[in-house]
């Protein structure tokens, strides 16, 4: 129908008809009797008035009824809800802005970032109920529910992360707060592989208004460190092109240089050695994505362990085990024998009782008390010279030989355990934690810290113990050392941006931000943490995360992100204005009938 084209509901069209009877009661109304005052008729000649014009006399008897008829005419149209269409945009109260953080957004487009413009349009888009959806690794709620000034306010202290984000999840938190009716408002380069395209055509299917603005300028001259490895001492770099032409490029790290030709989409490894302490590797020139020209990587300011091993029967199975580590520099003695040098670990493996000098434990107690640690290996008559030291009390041999329970700890993270041949009952002293124990609560491996250093109970006897056959037995032996050395291996210290480092209590961390202390803190922004002695290199190794360059969202042709939604155009009922005409008359018609005398 025609009026459904100006009206919600026609059919309260159907109240016009009460101005029939108000017609029919002007119509049969009387004409009013007239009296011929000779007095009036003195004063309308004196006046110069013609007080029998017919126009104006009937015009005087029907504005009343024509200002009843338009009142009755505004009420009954304000009932059909006049409307007019606007865009869909303009008739929304609650607006959801999902802004992406993700380290793609730190993309230089001409004179600002990806994430710059994107706040900027941001800011833009509030309404009177605004809430904001920060996508970092994830989507994290920044304000809830917020006035416009609020919303702005949040908007200004966001920055751009160096994490690869999950814009599908920020889309998915926006629909489970938005109300009916919200808007949700996505502000992202869209170079994120996340499937958030199922979150927009989840968000839409609930009715939900979203609308997709694209920031995806620069990044067209794009090289980057997209992988990187440890092995050894050693850090393996990826490089890849994603510029369409051919390039060159130099990479420098800890004083070392190598120059790369890459073709158009070309990738490429480099091994260097890790230098003392670490440092940066960085892609010189740069361009306009610098989050993957520079990679931290964080070493130990010691670029070795340095274990001596005392034994009166070496255990082949042992020596080899810690020897092939490359970072290891192992030295075998026999008691009795005074050793000269200091060690960051000492291992008590198969020694004869009386052969053990004094000073052979103080080798020991001393790399305890630098920070290093100190391993003892079951073994039939347990030297009495280091009791003091052993984290358990040990007794005869046990009759359980079953393994228990393993620990969820990095040393015993996914070894399995074989249970032993051969083993003695023991009791854990106070402070010492058990990581493998036998089914009757014996530790057969236990750890505790002693004298500002850690000490490690090794339960297997080797000569009757099939571990150390299995391929995990130097795998445990290598974090082994690497725990009672107070140092993490080298995937430990360097992390991926947007993991999280915890603590067991409040901690205070350096960050590239400046200091926190706090039990756990996001690895947000790539550079050096510092835990007390402790570094922590993190970095953007992603290569889908590199690849910033995103498809225009105008040449997709899978309708999800096609057009601006909010181009939609929409009923806007103007009926509030109806019903102000409508008053507006009712009281010019009481200002005439008081004027009348009739009030």
């Amino acid at each position: 129908m025609v009026l459904d084209g100006i009206f919600l509901s026609p059919i309260a069209l159907l109240a016009l008809l009460t101005t029939v009877p108000v017609v029919l009661l002007y119509l049969i109304r009387p004409d009013p009797r007239e009296i011929d005052l000779p007095t009036l008729r003195f004063l309308r000649e004196k006046r110069g008035e013609d007080a029998s014009n017919p126009v104006l006399q009937r015009l005087s008897r029907s504005l009343l009824m024509l200002l009843q008829l338009a009142v009755l005419i505004l009420l009954a149209t304000s009932l059909a809800t006049p409307y007019t269409l606007v865009s869909e945009s303009e008739t929304v109260e609650e607006t959801v802005l999902v802004v992406d953080g993700s380290a793609s957004m730190a993309t230089v487009d001409g004179d600002a970032t990806r994430f710059d413009r994107a706040v900027a349009a941001a800011r833009r888009e509030t309404s009177s109920t605004t809430s904001v959806v920060f996508v970092g690794r994830e989507g994290e709620m920044a304000v809830r529910d917020g006035t416009p000034d609020e919303a702005r306010r949040t908007l200004g202290d966001l920055a751009v992360t160096d994490v690869e984000g999950d814009l599908r999840d920020g889309i998915a938190q926006a629909a489970a707060v938005a109300g009916d009716g919200a808007r949700v408002v996505v502000l992202s380069d869209f170079a994120d592989e996340s499937g958030w395209e199922d979150a927009v055509e989840s968000a839409r299917a609930r009715g939900l208004l979203v609308d997709l603005r694209q920031f995806a300028g620069g990044g067209d001259d794009n090289v980057g460190i997209v992988d990187r490895s440890f092995s050894g001492a050693e850090v393996t770099l990826t490089v890849k092109n994603y510029a369409d032409r051919e390039v060159e490029r130099t990479l420098t790290f800890g004083g070392q240089r190598r120059t790369l030709a890459l073709g158009a989409g070309d990738v490429t490894t480099v091994t260097l050695p890790i230098p003392t302490g670490g440092g940066t590797a960085e892609l010189t020139p740069g361009d306009s994505f610098a989050t993957d020209d520079a990679v931290s990587v964080a070493a130990p300011e010691e670029a070795t362990v340095d274990v001596l091993l005392l034994t009166n029967d070496r255990n082949r199975y042992l020596a080899t085990a810690l020897s092939v580590v490359p970072e290891v520099n192992l030295t075998v003695r026999s008691p009795p024998a005074n050793v000269e040098e200091t060690y960051d670990v000492v291992v008590y493996s198969n020694i004869e009782s009386g052969r053990l000098l004094q000073g052979n434990v103080d080798d020991g107690k001393q790399a305890l008390k630098r920070g290093g640690g100190v391993v003892f290996q079951a073994q039939e008559g347990m030297p009495n010279r280091y009791s003091q030291l052993l984290p358990v009390e040990v007794g005869e041999s046990a009759n359980v030989t079953s393994v228990g329970g393993v620990a969820g700890d990095e040393l015993t993270r996914d070894v399995n355990f074989p249970p032993p041949e051969r083993a003695f009952a023991a009791r854990p002293k106070e402070g010492t934690r058990t990581l493998v124990g036998l089914a009757d609560g014996s530790p057969l491996i236990a750890t505790a810290e002693r004298n500002g250093g850690r000490v490690l109970y090794y339960g297997y006897v080797e000569d009757s113990s099939s571990f150390k056959h299995n391929y995990q037995y130097p795998v445990f032996w290598k974090r082994a050392v690497f725990h009672l050395a107070g140092r993490d291996p080298l995937p430990t210290l360097n992390r991926p941006a947007g993991d999280v480092l915890r603590f067991a209590n409040e901690t205070t961390v350096t960050t590239p931000n400046g200091e926190v202390t706090t039990r756990a803190v996001r690895l947000d922004r790539a550079g050096f943490y510092e835990v007390g002695d402790r570094r922590y290199g993190v970095s953007l190794t992603s290569e889908a995360e590199s690849a910033v360059v995103a498809d225009p969202l105008d040449s997709r042709d899978d309708g999800v992100a096609g057009g601006r939604e909010e181009e939609r155009r929409v009923p806007d009922p103007v009926t509030e204005w109806v019903v102000l005409a409508g008053l507006t008359v009712s009281i010019v018609e009481l200002g005439y009938l008081r004027r009348r005398g009739d009030l």
